[in-house]
């Protein structure tokens, strides 16, 4: 099997271009691609502009709202700390032995048809 070979960007726009300019609607006015079209121009745009530097504020902004928001948090008393724990290990093993029984059943059942 032959390779094809890989076209480049220029490649989809020139031939988006070549068979989009004669598109227009009923009105006259312009089809979705000239929209798309200017879309692409614009991003192409943007991103060859060098990039901003950064704020030496932004950083120090940022850690000001962690701290803000961490002001807001619940903890929970020592109490609950425990008892959620104690949940939390429960669930483990109740699923721990759900998974390792669903488990030796298959494999029970796949021997029993195999061998």
């Amino acid at each position: 099997m032959a390779k094809s070979k890989k076209r480049k960007n220029s490649d989809y726009k020139t031939s988006i271009i070549a068979s989009e300019e004669t598109k227009k609607d009923s009105k006259g006015k312009g089809t979705r691609w000239d929209a798309a079209k200017s879309r692409a121009e614009s991003r192409q745009k943007k991103k060859n502009q060098p990039k901003k530097p950064r704020e030496k504020g932004k950083m120090k902004e940022y850690f000001r709202g962690v701290k803000l928001e961490m002001k807001k948090v619940v903890w929970p008393t020592r109490s609950e700390l425990g008892s959620f724990t104690v949940v939390v290990l429960a669930t483990c093993v109740v699923f721990a032995l759900l998974f390792w029984g669903v488990d030796s059943g298959v494999l029970a059942a796949i021997k029993a048809i195999c061998f």
